[in-house]
């Protein structure tokens, strides 16, 4: 018998750079129905419109059933295209149809992103912290990543402007100016467009991620970063996944006409196309339902989480303990004080039955111990208040010795 001694010799080198996701990991963990998790980004299932999509499905397959069980064109189906162009004025964006690209899910805009501009030691700018989803797409193409401190108005501009100035290897900024994971922070109107103006004097990329943008609860909505582009800059990334359902995958890009053209080479050596039924049932919703009905539901529902979390985070927790405010998205970023490390109380809590996300998984580079990611979407109001509860008794116990 023929015996491999040493099959680990076989893989890539790049394979050194790729980790599990933490999130992914927790939500292993968290599949215990007694647990009370706080660490998935997940939107609340009970808010799906099951019954709509039932009567779309079955319309599309109806109506058009041929085409949608067909291959379609790599860069997505063309009504939905064009629909989407017309919602990008909700991000007081004008585009057209052939701009935009259909993804599997906004995470394979973080992918294509990086295949398409990272060669090994590259940097990618980013937020400190930032998206560790955005890592595990980006590590397989191994940049080297600067961090950029942020505060409540997004990224710092003049360290920003240190960076640029000092690095000449910098092929992209990556941020998520709306209600960011994880921090829940969102950009300030000037630091968006001193983004654009830096990126057009350094000439480097800007990849916009808004997952959450349209998750707004309080507030006018802010233009995209996109807005300001005035060079081709800037690529934005956008998803069904939290504002309608993330089983479908479908996400999509905006960019120039020559980014968008490489991108469909891209993607067809990745999956050739998106789900052709997907995107027609997509199309079909936003024909025949009123979407934005939808997500006023939804942010209805989720603000009234955000307010019961923070008001439990209030009475519960230490003094010494603090959090952002987020105005949207799903995320609330709790500070310890900086000799807490925010594992030990992640161990205590889950004998506790209690779930969050270390903020550690969050900065590439070294980071912080003392910080963790909450979410607020994804559990009942019931199971908010005794989490917190539980969460304030181990915080106690380890801050008041």
């Amino acid at each position: 018998m023929h015996h491999i001694k040493n099959n680990m010799a076989k893989y890539a080198k790049r394979m050194d750079n790729m980790y599990g996701s933490a999130t992914r990991a927790m939500l292993k963990i968290t599949r215990d129905p007694e647990i009370i998790s706080f660490a998935g980004g997940l939107p609340a299932p009970e808010l799906f419109p099951i019954q709509e999509y039932k009567e779309t499905a079955a319309n599309v397959i109806e109506q058009n059933g041929k085409a949608a069980l067909q291959y379609g064109p790599t860069e997505g189906y063309l009504p939905l295209r064009e629909k989407l162009a017309d919602r990008m004025k909700k991000y007081q964006i004008n585009t057209q149809a052939e701009n935009i690209l259909i993804t599997s899910g906004s995470q394979q805009g973080l992918d294509f992103t990086a295949k398409l501009m990272i060669d090994p030691g590259d940097i990618i700018i980013c937020e400190k912290p930032t998206y560790l989803g955005a890592m595990t797409a980006f590590n397989a193409y191994e940049p080297e990543y600067i961090e950029v401190d942020t505060d409540d108005n997004g990224m710092k501009m003049a360290e920003l402007e240190k960076v640029l100035k000092e690095n000449s290897r910098v092929k992209f900024i990556y941020v998520i100016p709306d209600f960011q994971n994880p921090s829940g922070r969102t950009w300030s109107l000037e630091n968006r467009c001193r983004l654009v103006e830096l990126a057009n004097e350094y000439d480097v990329i800007i990849l916009e991620d808004c997952p959450y943008s349209e998750l707004r609860f309080e507030g006018e909505n802010l233009p995209a970063v996109k807005y300001f582009d005035k060079e081709g800059k800037v690529i934005l990334l956008g998803t069904f996944s939290k504002i309608f359902s993330p089983g479908l995958r479908l996400g999509w890009m905006v960019a120039e006409k020559e980014i968008i053209d490489k991108i469909n080479l891209i993607k067809q050596g990745a999956d050739l196309q998106s789900s052709t039924i997907s995107q027609m049932e997509m199309d079909y919703y936003l024909e025949h339902y009123d979407i934005e009905k939808h997500i006023a539901i939804v942010n209805s529902k989720y603000k009234a989480r955000r307010d019961l979390m923070i008001q439990c985070m209030e009475k519960e927790f230490p003094k010494e303990v603090s959090y952002t405010y987020p105005k949207g998205g799903l995320f609330i970023w709790v500070t310890l004080p900086a000799e807490i490390d925010a594992a030990d109380v992640s161990d205590k809590a889950l004998e506790k039955k209690v779930a969050f996300i270390l903020g550690e998984a969050f900065y590439p580079n070294e980071g912080a111990k003392n910080n963790f990611r909450m979410n607020f979407s994804n559990m009942n109001e019931e199971r908010i208040v005794e989490g917190i509860h539980r969460l304030g008794i181990v915080l106690h116990e380890m801050i008041d010795k």
